[in-house]
């Protein structure tokens, strides 16, 4: 049985639990949705629905046939309703927009494994009725305060006594990732396979919407080898012999299944500054690395610089969701090639840049600095920990 990794976004559910709102909880398949509410719900209080499943679909639209005290009746009258897997069954945000406004002593949770029609219903049926909880693959520090030596009170001193352990972490986490069997498995490798191959993928392969499997994973291999490369639509589009239009579509169903992120220019003068280009991002890099065969586990890997500029900005973009992405993520690019990785706008307006390096000997440019009087600082594999 694989240890449980504890994460931060038990704190968050369970102040989301003592409200009365549903709450919906989203995030890629296997990132652990049913193992944390598992872990914090009561199993003699609590009744799971999983709408993968035909019987538990059916049992949902049995009682939604009912008035609303009959149907709590008919589940057994649980205090807590997790209908896993919502998006499966477009009615369910409507059935239990219905049961919410009746005031019925139950508290609803939906989970779902993709926004692709989830975010939409709950839109049209929830709206001011819900909280929304993301819950993203484990970021570091989950990982780090997991580990047998780590201790709490442990400040940079105390961690830099154990660099050779975390230099071992960091380095499985950008060639394995951080979805939680990624971490506990043996075989890593097997598991990463079947990740890629048969879940990660399931949702927009039944939604219809992909007509040829093959074309959607030659562009997640394409976008795997660009990752954190300016991103050019038409390209892709010749390579893949596909319309931009097409192109457009899979690139907002892999985002919106929580598979890859987009990060837009930053930019307030667009006559110097490059404003429409994007971007891509994947939210774990052993997917990334799964999807191309490239689970080499050493540091002079020739694409080492690539991932680990991936892996940085997806650990600030994986904390930012559990936060609830208020933070606005972007690059920015002046038009004679000057370029800072990461630009974080917070609601407040202030900026922050840096540069994500490998090497702890790489400068970074002064141009974004003269222009917007911020400094630019770097992230590299020896400092990472304090900006993390």
């Amino acid at each position: 049985m694989n240890k449980y990794i504890t994460r931060l976004a038990e704190i968050r559910l369970k102040q989301c639990l003592e409200t009365r709102k549903i709450i919906l909880l989203l995030g890629a398949r296997q990132v652990g949705k049913t193992t944390l509410f598992k872990r914090i719900l009561d199993p003699n209080s609590t009744l799971f629905l999983n709408l993968d499943v035909n019987l538990d679909r059916q049992r949902l639209l049995a009682a939604s046939t009912l008035a609303p005290t009959e149907a709590l009746t008919s589940l057994g009258k649980p205090q807590i309703l997790v209908i896993d897997e919502a998006q499966k069954l477009p009615e369910a945000t409507r059935i239990v927009k219905g049961w919410f406004d009746a005031e019925l002593p139950l508290k609803i949770v939906l989970s779902g494994s993709s926004s692709l029609d989830l975010l939409d219903q709950s839109a049209e049926s929830l709206t001011g009725r819900n909280i929304k909880v993301f819950l993203p693959p484990l970021i570091f520090s989950e990982i780090l305060m997991n580990q047998s030596w780590y201790s709490p009170v442990f400040g940079l001193k105390q961690l830099s006594q154990f660099k050779t352990q975390i230099d071992s972490l960091v380095l499985s986490n950008l060639v394995y990732g951080s979805f939680p069997e990624s971490v506990t498995s043996a075989d890593k490798t097997q598991y990463l396979s079947n990740l890629v191959s048969d879940y990660l993928l399931k949702d927009i392969f039944h939604s219809g919407l992909i007509k040829i499997p093959n074309l959607l994973q030659k562009l997640l291999a394409l976008l795997a080898h660009q990752s954190g490369s300016l991103v050019s639509v038409n390209e892709l589009a010749n390579n893949l012999n596909l319309s931009r239009k097409t192109v457009d579509r899979y690139l907002d169903l892999l985002e919106r299944t929580f598979i890859i992120f987009k990060l837009s220019a930053f930019s307030t003068n667009p006559r110097k500054e490059i404003a429409k280009r994007q971007k891509i991002f994947f939210w774990d890099t052993g997917v990334r690395n799964a999807l191309i065969g490239e689970l080499n586990f050493n540091p002079l890997r020739s694409d080492i610089g690539q991932l680990w500029e991936n892996w940085v900005i997806a650990e600030v973009a994986k904390k930012n969701f559990l936060e609830g992405n208020l933070n606005k993520l972007y690059f920015w690019r002046s038009r004679q090639g000057s370029e800072v990785d990461l630009v974080i706008k917070k609601p407040v307006g202030s900026l922050s840049a840096y540069e994500i390096k490998w090497s702890s000997t790489k400068t970074t440019t002064r141009k974004f600095t003269n222009r917007y009087q911020i400094p630019v600082e770097i992230i590299n594999k020896d400092n990472f920990i304090t900006y993390l």
